[in-house]
């Protein structure tokens, strides 16, 4: 009996060996953030849980660096600030605590990117909507059949697992694709 890492080992690969199929997704996903920076737009990062974490990592790799030193990148994870999620939690709901700050930070032609396992996260599907009502471009990075949100989001990448963690893996060697395919089409790496 294989152990339980080989056999999450061999799930991914599995998974690795069908993700060929999205590369024209991940580069028209990656060629529409570099221009929406390029013409002086954010990138705004929603997500729950894992996804949170997600966000916030690849919100902090164009923020920061990814490969080599460069001008930061407009970038923000909406998970990040605990009195405005607290506050919208309470005073609204829990539904709409990224819409609120979609409609308070994003601007027309800014990208709102919800990732979601599922695809049903109800405060994404509720900011993406609020963003497409501003005239955001949005971008799902979702899983399984791409659920509520893949016919919302103006772009979608979908893994196809139906396990979470081998989604979420998934979904951060796409979110690095795209990280670098941001700075090559910026002319940055």
């Amino acid at each position: 009996m294989a152990s339980l890492f080989l056999h999450n080992v061999q799930q991914q690969q599995a998974l690795l060996a069908t993700l060929h199929t999205l590369d024209e997704a991940v580069l028209q996903a990656g060629q529409l953030a570099a221009q929406v920076l390029r013409q002086g737009g954010k990138l705004l990062w929603c997500g729950n849980g894992g996804s949170a974490a997600d966000s916030q990592h690849l919100a902090a790799e164009l923020t920061g660096r990814f490969v080599q030193d460069r001008r930061p990148l407009a970038a923000l994870a909406l998970s990040t600030d605990t009195s405005a999620l607290t506050c919208i939690s309470n005073d609204y709901s829990f539904d709409e605590v990224f819409a609120r700050q979609v409609q308070a930070l994003g601007r027309p032609g800014d990208l709102l990117i919800g990732i979601s396992t599922s695809g049903n996260s109800r405060n994404v599907i509720r900011a993406v909507q609020e963003a497409q009502q501003l005239g955001l471009h949005t971008l799902g990075l979702l899983g399984r059949d791409g659920g509520a949100l893949r016919p919302l989001c103006s772009h979608s990448i979908v893994v196809p697992s139906q396990t979470t963690a081998r989604i979420q893996e998934a979904h951060i060697l796409i979110g690095h694709t795209l990280c670098g395919l941001i700075e090559q089409e910026l002319g940055l790496a």
